[in-house]
């Protein structure tokens, strides 16, 4: 399934402030990742990330090695644009997350309301795949998505809706809960959507190391 046209026709039409995601400061996200104690020189990719104010409040607070995935170059286009000189500070991916090949490691995954919109099994098995292959032993991933109380439909597509439990359960063994977090985001036209936030830690070399009897 190629999701780019899509996305790059929702950016195309759409002013940042006027997508459901926005919000002028993530709050939520910038607390998990200070809770996350990765510091400002710790990588940190943000999944999903389109031209979202997470990598300008994290430029601002000090980190360092940001880098933002998304399967639309319209979106990061505009995030590039929008930052203007301090754009070359961060690295910008395109992709599909689910075809990500990782080239590096990273301390921090962090995707708010990427997550949700893969309904097929397969996609979701390559995504955590992939989330496996990106982090650092001990690494940390942060992942948001519509809660049980959300919507079944955003931006024109169908969505998976979590718990935090059913959220754990989908990264499988691989992955402990460190915490949740729940957040009414309220979208620009007024519409209110639940979310769950989970914090994770990667367990799978300990795991491998230690394997359970």
């Amino acid at each position: 399934m190629d999701r780019q046209p899509h996305w790059d026709r929702l950016y195309a039409s759409k002013a940042l402030e006027e997508v459901s995601w926005y919000q002028s400061r993530p709050a939520l996200s910038l607390e998990l990742i200070e809770s996350s104690v990765v510091g400002p020189s710790g990588a940190i990719l943000d999944v999903g990330g389109g031209d979202s104010l997470l990598v300008d409040h994290l430029l601002e607070a000090g980190y360092t090695d940001l880098t933002v995935l998304d399967v639309s170059s319209a979106a990061l286009d505009r995030a590039r644009r929008r930052l203007e000189d301090v754009a070359d500070q961060v690295g910008w991916i395109v992709t599909d997350v689910t075809r990500f090949r990782p080239e590096r490691e990273y301390d921090l995954w962090h995707d708010r309301a990427a997550f949700h919109f893969l309904t097929r099994a397969g996609d979701r098995r390559r995504y955590v795949t992939t989330l496996e292959r990106a982090l650092r032993a001990g690494g940390q991933a942060i992942l948001a998505t519509f809660s049980l109380e959300g919507p079944a439909r955003c931006s024109g597509l169908d969505v998976r809706r979590y718990s935090a439990a059913s959220l754990a359960a989908e990264l499988g063994r691989s992955f402990r809960l460190v915490e949740s977090r729940t957040e009414s985001h309220r979208t620009p036209s007024g519409a209110d959507q639940s979310f769950v936030y989970g914090r994770f830690q990667e367990l799978g070399r300990q795991l491998a190391m230690n394997p359970v009897e």
